[in-house]
């Protein structure tokens, strides 16, 4: 039997990131001190990590996690009358862009970036607020699906909580985030948000598939 694919979230390293190798991951950390790792059997899983803390995984063992059928049934299928976004960021900070796309065509409706400096979590909000902005010029009752608890939470609550701080190398990011706020801040709208459901329906249609 193959042996299977493993993702490596690095937090704290040369160059912090998610690899596909381990090869890849242990140049990221080699002679760096204090350096923060670990290995996860899914990208999703990888993904979600490095959006967290490492001391939430420091020493618990990460298995694949699967739903049964009856789960994925409970569940059901994306509405497809919708857009989702997402972000990828190469490091933590580093590049950092966003998009927009048509949940069933998969057709980019809007895309920003690459930025030279942002997190994954910035991305992932500033293409919420971006998307809601594009369905209400549309005059759309499509809804948005996004793969980040962590945007959700930031558009809920009409603030950006990223602990990065704005330099003039993320200055752009920055005013885009000012603006976002701004936005949510004048603005109303009946967009209904929807969590992505990645255990069942594989990766959202904006990923970047960066794997």
């Amino acid at each position: 039997m193959a042996k299977k694919d493993k993702f490596y979230t690095v937090w704290k390293g040369s160059r912090p990131g998610i690899y596909t190798s381990w090869k890849d991951c242990k140049a990221a950390i080699t002679n760096y001190k204090g350096a923060q790792y670990k290995s996860f059997p899914t990208f999703e899983a990888a993904k979600k990590a490095y959006n967290g803390k490492y001391e939430d995984y420091k020493g618990k063992k990460i298995t694949s996690s699967t739903l049964s059928k009856e789960q994925i049934d409970k569940i059901g299928k994306p509405n497809y009358h919708s857009i989702s976004v997402d972000a990828a960021s190469s490091g933590n900070p580093g590049i950092m862009e966003y998009r927009g796309v048509d949940t069933k065509t998969k057709k980019e409706l809007f895309k920003q970036g690459p930025f030279k400096q942002g997190t994954n979590n910035i991305g992932e909000f500033l293409a919420l607020v971006h998307g809601l902005a594009f369905l209400k010029q549309q005059n759309s009752d499509k809804i948005i699906y996004t793969d980040s608890k962590t945007a959700m939470s930031w558009v809920r609550k009409k603030s950006c909580n990223s602990k990065l701080p704005e330099t003039p190398e993320n200055k752009v990011v920055f005013d885009l985030v000012r603006r976002a706020i701004s936005w949510l801040e004048k603005n109303t709208y009946s967009t209904t948000i929807v969590k992505w459901e990645t255990k069942a329906w594989g990766e959202i249609p904006a990923d970047f598939g960066r794997k």
